[in-house]
C-alpha cells in the first residue's frame, strides 16, 4: 500500500425532498449566487420551481446562466467568470450533472484569477490560489463530480479538453436525491453507469501491491453498478436500485477508493480525445475505450485481471489458464456495455482511423499517459485501433 492523504469535506445530503434545502445551505456562505444548469430538463420536471423557493424563502439573491451541454466549454466558463465579477457572486449553485458541476468549478477558480485566463489552469501554466464556494444539486449519476477535485473542460477554439486538479473546487455541500434522476433516459442512464465504472477502474488497475481493503471495496463498488443498472433500464423509477447507482458514482470518484493505489487514468485521456474532437457522450467513448485498452494492457499484470474476472463477473477460477480466465473478464465487461445498450466500437458512432496520431500526439504533451502501463504514441494509436 502506497503512502495517503485523504480528506473530503463535502458535505452529502442525501434522500428525498433534500434539494429544498439549497437555500439554507447557500446562506451559510453568501446571500448572492449564481444559478447555473443545463437545459430546460430541470425545469419541465419541477425541479427548478423548488430551488428557486428554497432561494427565495431564505433570501437568497440569485442570476442565473443555463445552456450547459455535455463536453462542457470554455467560452460558457468564461461567461460566468464576467457574470460572477460583475455582479459579486459568492456562491454558485450547479443543478445538473458532471458537465454542469465540472463549468461551475472553473468558473469557481476562475473569478478570483486576474493574471490571465482561466484556462491557464487546465494548460499547467497557473495555479488556482482561490476560488467561489460552489454546491450541486446533483440530477445525473455519471461523473461523481459532486465531491470531487476535478474539473473537466472543452476548449472549443484548440478541440483541448483537459482536466484540472485542486481542492478549492471540492464543493461545500451536494444534494443527492435518487428520485431526481427518474426522469433520465436510457441511454443516459447507461453512459452514466459506465462513467461510474471507469471511475473505479482508474483506480483498481494498479501495480500496487498490497490493497486488498481498497480492492474490495473497489470491487464491491463494480457489482453494485452491474446489478443495479438493468433494473433502473426496467424500472426508472425504482427509487432502491437509482439510490445505490447515485450513492456509488459519489465514492467512485470522491478519492476514497483510490487511497494507497497508484491510480491510472489513461483510458480516460483516450476517452476525453474522442469526446473533444468527435462530441461522442464520455460514457459512450468510455464503452468503448476501456475494453480496449483492457485488451492491450492486461499482460503487464494478468493477475489482477483473473481477479477482476472472478471476484467481479464470477468467471470460474478453473474456467482456464491465467490469460484465459483475464480474457474472459474483458469480454464480460464488453458484453455488459452492449447489454445496457452502448456502443463497444467506434465503428458503431461512426469513427475512422484518419485522426488517431493526432489525438495520441494532443495527450502527450506532458508524456506518456497512464500508469498501469506508460502509454506512449504508438501505445495510444493501437488501443484506438482494437476499439474499431
Amino acid at each position: 500500500m502506497e503512502n495517503f492523504v485523504f480528506q473530503n469535506t463535502t458535505k452529502i445530503i442525501f434522500g428525498k425532498g433534500t434539494e429544498k434545502s439549497a437555500g439554507a445551505e447557500i446562506k451559510k456562505y453568501s446571500n448572492k449566487a449564481l444559478l447555473h444548469y443545463g437545459g430546460q430538463s430541470i425545469k419541465k420536471y419541477g425541479l427548478y420551481e423548488r430551488v428557486i423557493k428554497s432561494l427565495a424563502d431564505t433570501g437568497i439573491e440569485f442570476i442565473e446562466l443555463s445552456g450547459v451541454a455535455p463536453n462542457p466549454v470554455l467560452s460558457m466558463v468564461e461567461e460566468g467568470i464576467e457574470l460572477c465579477r460583475k455582479n459579486n457572486i459568492g456562491f454558485i449553485l450547479a443543478v445538473g450533472g458532471g458537465s454542469v458541476i465540472d463549468s461551475a468549478k472553473a468558473i469557481a477558480i476562475g473569478v478570483p484569477y486576474e493574471k490571465g485566463d482561466v484556462w491557464d489552469f487546465f494548460m499547467g501554466k497557473a495555479k488556482a490560489e482561490a476560488a467561489v464556494s460552489i454546491g450541486v444539486i446533483l440530477t445525473i449519476t455519471a461523473a461523481g463530480s459532486e465531491s470531487s477535485v476535478v474539473s473537466v473542460i472543452l476548449n472549443e477554439k484548440t478541440q483541448m479538453k483537459k482536466g484540472y486538479h485542486s481542492s478549492l473546487m471540492l464543493p461545500k455541500f451536494a444534494i443527492l436525491n435518487p428520485e431526481l434522476t427518474y426522469t433520465l433516459p436510457a441511454f443516459q442512464t447507461a453512459c452514466g453507469s459506465a462513467d461510474i465504472m471507469s471511475h473505479i477502474f482508474e483506480r483498481y488497475f494498479t501495480q500496487s501491491k498490497n490493497t486488498d481493503l481498497t480492492d474490495r471495496l473497489c470491487e464491491g463498488a463494480l457489482k453494485t453498478v452491474v446489478e443495479n443498472t438493468p433494473i433502473v433500464l426496467a424500472n426508472p423509477e425504482n427509487y432502491d436500485a437509482r439510490a445505490e447507482l447515485m450513492w456509488a458514482s459519489t465514492l467512485a470518484h470522491n478519492g476514497l477508493l483510490g487511497t494507497g493505489r497508484i491510480e491510472d487514468w489513461g483510458s480516460h485521456k483516450i476517452a476525453h480525445e474522442l469526446g473533444a474532437v468527435y462530441g461522442i457522450t464520455h460514457g459512450a467513448a468510455i464503452s468503448v475505450t476501456f475494453p480496449a485498452w483492457m485488451k492491450y494492457v492486461y499482460k503487464q499484470n494478468i493477475g489482477r485481471f483473473k481477479q477482476f474476472a472472478f471476484r467481479v463477473w464470477g468467471v470460474d477460477p478453473c474456467f482456464g489458464d491465467d490469460e484465459s480466465i483475464a480474457l474472459e473478464g474483458i469480454k464480460k465487461l464488453g458484453d455488459f456495455f452492449k447489454e445496457i445498450g452502448l456502443p463497444t466500437s467506434l465503428k458503431e458512432l461512426k469513427i475512422g482511423d484518419d485522426k488517431f496520431e493526432e489525438m495520441a500526439l494532443k495527450e502527450l504533451q506532458w508524456g506518456p499517459i497512464g500508469n498501469f502501463m506508460k502509454l506512449q504514441k504508438e501505445d495510444i494509436v493501437n488501443i484506438l485501433k482494437l476499439a474499431m
